[in-house]
């Protein structure tokens, strides 16, 4: 039989394939078996290097080698020379690698990954080559603690080349980007959860109120268990210190409030939409109050010193500072009323919340999970992101620099963060960038999770070190032409990066970090590692067992309304009125009194009128009655000196009579 024959033969060619199989089944089990004797010998020599007390890490001796990538044979591969018996026996060896990768790095060695096992084969029908894998494995490996990602995808996931940011460049802060639905809040989720395991506590905001999950393990499912097998990944359910926080109490958790004084005139400015001109107005307000000692503690405080100041009261408080315009302060009134009707009212005032209370870690050493509930965002996104900015902003100015610590004091994720910068002036922006810029070396960290990167100023992204960026869409010119700026951003890769961003599936992500060295890491797709935590919100009656159970419920639950700027201005109005009103009294009863004298005076000079008149007709009856008596004493004067009449006229009671008449007559007696 020719060896064409042969080939033509079915039987024999089945035999020849078989053959073929399991020669190479016999060449993978060799190579499986070389291997976990090289493994067993590193275990044998670190062994005797430890009967001999000596430590991979003692310098002074010379036994240890330096740290090298994985797949060197070294001897810091020893630790990982077994994978996780809690592995299930369906996984493939690139799933074993993934996770004792996994395993490892939760203990700080995420250098130490095997990958020997990576060949043309192994590294997925995708469009990198073998190289541009190695590139990406070797640019991903950590030899510090790290959070882990997930696995590069190559258009199947590849477990042994896992994607982490090191821990301690996560205060260089990052961008987590995507479109409704890609997969941002469990990518979010994620990270909080593993930073919280590493003893960093987090700040994050609830927007849609299913981040409470955290607080409660998550529910296996064999759906996500392959999903989790497939990257490498070691899932197992685990619940996260989580504290609940609420905006002024308007929802669930402990009240978060802050003075108007605290909050400052720019940030207010920035909420109440003002100019440039009124923004500079209530600086100047600002300053005034802090200079007359008139403490703002809330939104009446503020509305009580503009109306004092545009009072003819306060006018002239003013005048040496350029004074108040009284259009403005009217303008600024309208927006205080509408802001307090929005029910903003409620998240100014004391006791103020003190930003050290959200760096804390539970008695187990994990960082707790301050967790911000913010009902209702999409009504008030001015006042929602202002508040997050005055927290960074006091943050700034409380905490000392510490440069570049081995891990964040704290990580802060801004979710929403197209709110923060929509309508901003460039003032506000200025504060924004220099915030960003400079609050890393206080040692915390500020992740912006939007929906495009065009929604965070350049100024800001320059700032960036890691960029985790979910699926984008390109239905219109506008997506279009924001996907090819996108693209534009990255380091060069192998990937067609304007197709994979388009493409990519429900929680997938290209992603780019800042490694420990501090450049870039190599492009790489990834599939992101499923949370631990219940990836829906907690239930509400445990919600609210941990809000009762808050240390920090006692310090912020109840307001507190101490004297401040409007009872200050009010005591003070008040005293003024008390005394205008009585220097009003004291006019009054000057003019009364000034009345009655001219009155007095003008009714005794009208009966001295009357008195003289009288006395002028009382000597003319007397003239009268004399002339007549003359006459009549001629003719009598034979018999007597005095007529009986005249002896009565003469008399004092007729003249008595006689002028009582006259002044009645007249009207000029007294009344008393």
């Amino acid at each position: 039989m020719t060896p064409s024959d042969a080939a033509s033969d079915p039987q024999i060619a089945a035999l020849q394939a078989a053959a073929a199989h399991a020669q190479a089944e016999l060449e993978a089990a060799q190579a499986q078996a070389a291997l976990a004797a090289a493994k067993v010998k590193a275990a044998e020599a670190a062994a005797a290097l430890a009967d001999a007390g000596i430590t991979a890490s003692d310098g002074a001796t010379g036994a240890a080698s330096p740290v090298e990538p994985a797949g060197s044979g070294s001897a810091s591969d020893a630790p990982a020379a077994e994978a996780p018996s809690d592995v299930p026996a369906d996984v493939t060896t690139d799933d074993a690698v993934g996770a004792e990768t996994s395993s490892s790095t939760a203990t700080g060695s995420s250098g130490a990954s095997s990958t020997d096992d990576l060949d043309a084969d192994t590294i997925g029908p995708g469009p990198l080559g073998l190289d541009d894998v190695l590139k990406i494995r070797d640019g991903y490996l950590v030899h510090g603690p790290a959070l882990e990602m997930g696995a590069l995808v190559n258009g199947e996931p590849v477990p042994g080349v896992q994607v982490r940011i090191p821990l301690s460049v996560m205060n260089r802060h990052g961008l987590v980007a995507g479109a409704t639905g890609t997969g941002k809040t469990r990518t979010l989720q994620g990270l909080v959860e593993q930073l919280s395991a590493a003893g960093v506590p987090v700040f994050a905001a609830d927007i849609k109120g299913d981040l409470s999950g955290i607080a409660t393990p998550g529910e296996s499912n064999e759906k996500l268990l392959d999903r989790t097998r497939g990257i490498g990944q070691d899932w197992t359910p685990a619940a996260t210190p989580t504290e609940y926080f609420a905006l002024g109490g308007v929802g669930k958790g402990v009240p978060i409030r802050a003075t108007i004084a605290a909050f400052g005139p720019l940030l207010l400015s920035k909420v109440l939409g003002l100019n440039a001109t009124q923004e500079s107005s209530l600086g100047l307000v600002f300053h005034y109050a802090d200079q007359a000692g008139l403490p703002l503690l809330d939104l009446s405080d503020l509305r009580a010193v503009l109306t004092y100041l545009a009072s003819d009261d306060g006018k002239g408080e003013l005048q040496e500072l350029g004074g108040l315009s009284g259009a403005t302060v009217g303008v600024i009134l309208r927006e205080l009323i509408t802001f307090a009707d929005q029910g903003a009212d409620v998240f100014f005032g004391e006791p103020e919340i003190d930003t050290a209370d959200f760096i804390r870690l539970d008695p187990s050493g994990k960082g707790i999970v301050s967790l911000l509930e913010v009902p209702g965002v999409q009504n008030q996104p001015a006042l929602y992101s202002t508040f997050l900015m005055w927290l960074l902003a006091d943050l700034f100015n409380t905490l000392p620099e510490v440069g570049d610590p081995e891990k964040p004091k704290l990580v802060f994720f801004f979710d929403e963060a197209h709110l923060l910068f929509r309508d901003a002036s460039k003032d506000f922006l200025a504060q924004i960038t220099q915030t960003v810029r400079l609050i890393r070396s206080k040692g915390v960290g500020i992740f912006f999770v939007t929906q495009t990167p065009k929604d965070v100023p350049g100024e800001v992204l320059a700032q960036l070190g890691s960029r985790v960026q979910h699926a984008l869409r390109a239905f219109t010119p506008d997506d279009a032409k924001a996907l090819k700026a996108t693209v534009s951003t990255y380091p060069t890769s192998g990937y067609e990066l304007g197709e994979v961003l388009t493409s990519l599936g429900t929680g997938e992500a290209v992603v780019t970090v800042m490694n420990e060295k501090g450049a870039p890491s190599p492009v790489a797709w990834t599939r992101l590692r499923a949370p631990q935590g219940l990836m829906s919100p907690s239930a509400d009656t445990a919600i609210d067992a941990a809000i009762a159970a808050s240390p920090l419920l006692a310090r912020y639950g109840t307001p507190v309304d101490r004297e401040s700027a409007r009872e200050i201005l009010t005591a003070k109005l008040e005293e003024a009125n008390q005394a205008a009103l009585a220097a009003e009294a004291e006019l009054e009863r000057q003019r009364i009194a000034t009345e009655l004298a001219k009155q007095q005076a003008a009714a005794d000079k009208a009966q001295a009128a009357a008195q003289k008149k009288a006395d002028a007709e009382y000597e003319r009856l007397l003239r009268k009655t004399a002339g007549t008596t003359r006459r009549t004493s001629t003719r009598s004067s034979s018999t007597s000196s005095k007529s009986p009449l005249e002896e009565i006229l003469g008399s004092k009671a007729t003249r008595s009579i006689l002028t009582g008449v006259v002044e009645g007559i007249f009207g000029t007696r007294r009344r008393r």
